[in-house]
């Protein structure tokens, strides 16, 4: 018998709603109706017409390391184009990973899956006026690709894109030398290794975590925005760099589900850790 993983989920905003025209331009969601039993209430509202997302990191404990994977908008973060993220209060996301048995000090290593503004942002806290990193222990595991990308987005417009996050909860943690370039491939020890998944930016990464005796789970960012995406693949998202590129890296994710069991852990989906999928639709899971 497999034991389940330590694995914990620090929710910040746990229902983030969406038009579903806004976030996925080409859908149709009546397509999704069929399917409403498994998607409405928790990742659909039909009634309303959105799209239901968690902003969340997930705290993975596995071989003496504590993983922190991706780090939600963060805390007094000015992102006024975006008023659920605007000024979120300084302790609601720190004060969870305390009830979860972590201090910030505790964490071994901060994956970035990529660098939107709501997955970078409590890399960074701000004290007496500075942005310093929040975890200052962690190596910040960031792909060398997505790194570049935004540099040079960041030396053509500075602070101009990405709600102003490349400033506030990336360049001071590249400041501090606390991070660290990692590229498709890259082997983490304890049967962990870094899986490329671009499209949805240019140089995303996931997890994938190796176990014995149970599948494989790979922790994917946005490499699926929305359950909905387990029934549609095609739709991508409006902030996707490639749609196109990143409907192939969903069917993968599929494909390999489908065919081997891989268990698909997404940032944004809601009460459930994550999906399987067996051709058809996916199964959801509320542990692994």
């Amino acid at each position: 018998m497999t034991t389940p993983l330590d694995l914990q989920r620090i929710i910040e905003i746990d229902r983030f709603a969406l038009p579903a025209s806004f976030l996925f331009p080409d859908c149709d969601l009546e397509a999704l109706r069929p399917h409403a039993a498994v998607l409405d209430p928790h990742h659909v509202d039909f009634a309303a017409g959105t799209i239901l997302l968690g902003v969340q990191s997930m705290v993975l404990c596995h071989g003496g390391l504590n993983i922190l994977i991706d780090t939600c908008v963060g805390g007094c973060k000015e992102r006024p184009a975006r008023p659920e993220w605007h000024q979120i209060a300084p302790r609601i996301y720190l004060d969870q990973l305390a009830a979860a048995g972590l201090r910030a000090e505790d964490i071994d290593i901060v994956l970035c899956t990529h660098l939107h503004a709501d997955h970078v942002g409590w890399n960074t806290r701000l004290e007496n006026g500075r942005w310093v990193p929040t975890f200052p222990n962690a190596r910040y595991l960031i792909s060398g690709i997505e790194l570049d990308h935004w540099l040079t987005q960041e030396g053509i417009a500075p602070g101009k894109h990405n709600h102003g996050a490349f400033a506030d909860s990336v360049q001071p943690v590249l400041e501090a030398g606390l991070v660290e370039r990692v590229e498709d491939g890259a082997d983490l020890g304890h049967g962990m290794t870094l899986l490329g998944l671009p499209g949805h930016s240019p140089g995303q990464v996931g997890l994938e975590l190796q176990r014995q005796g149970a599948p494989d789970i790979c922790f994917c960012g946005d490499g699926f925005h929305s359950l909905a995406q387990a029934y549609q693949p095609d739709w991508h998202s409006r902030f996707c760099a490639d749609g196109a590129r990143s409907s192939l890296t969903r069917r993968g994710l599929l494909d390999r589900s489908a065919r081997d069991g891989l268990v698909i852990v997404p940032s944004h989906i809601r009460r459930d850790i994550g999906f399987t999928f067996d051709g058809a639709g996916p199964r959801l899971l509320q542990t692994l």
